[in-house]
């Protein structure tokens, strides 16, 4: 199990990296639609590059940061019913739906996007707008972040089993936005228990 871990630890930091460069894409979203609004209201000049700047910056992070938001377990789930099943539930449940759903679709994901992109790439294809952008960049972003979002999933799954064996502590609920959701859960239900 250790070589798996180290694998996972590997796959861990790598898109935690990512995760973090690419978030910084939100800001340059920002300024760049600020700038686009600013220069269209006050010379009356637009630009179709600066809109799909937008629309390719928004789909890196969308897909990029996936698999960090994966990582820190910070997904949506329904916090007040999760936390009220045992631990030993949770685990069965992560691992059967990484292993029946996420995995599967993050790999239907990559077999199916890739042709698209590599179409595209072929082509060189452009924008069908005047003044636009390559298409074929944005449409890597597909491949590139459900590979990404694969190898999480394959990570969370081995840290899920090594916890369920014992051999990793459970971490998933030790800190940031999950822990403070499960702790207001745990608040609301003794609430509703009290009353």
């Amino acid at each position: 199990m250790k070589p798996l871990l180290a694998l996972s630890r590997t796959i861990d930091t790598i898109n935690g990296v990512i995760g973090r460069w690419v978030s910084w894409a939100i800001l340059i979203a920002v300024i760049v639609s600020t700038v686009n609004a600013i220069i269209r209201k006050v010379f009356d000049v637009s630009s179709n590059s600066w809109l799909e700047l937008q629309w390719v910056l928004f789909g890196a992070v969308f897909l990029l940061c996936a698999p960090w938001t994966l990582l820190n377990n910070e997904h949506i789930r329904i916090d007040i019913v999760n936390s009220m099943l045992p631990k030993s539930v949770r685990n069965w449940i992560d691992v059967v739906g990484h292993v029946v759903f996420l995995i599967p679709f993050t790999l239907i994901m990559i077999v199916t996007s890739t042709p698209f992109f590599w179409r595209s790439f072929l082509l060189n294809e452009q924008s069908l707008n005047a003044g636009g952008l390559p298409q074929w960049p944005g449409k890597f972003l597909l491949p590139l972040g459900f590979t990404l979002l694969f190898f999480q999933a394959v990570s969370e799954l081995i840290k899920r089993v090594a916890i369920m064996r014992g051999e990793l502590q459970d971490t998933a609920s030790g800190g940031g936005h999950h822990a403070a959701a499960e702790e207001e859960a745990a608040r609301l239900l003794a609430n509703i228990k009290a009353d």
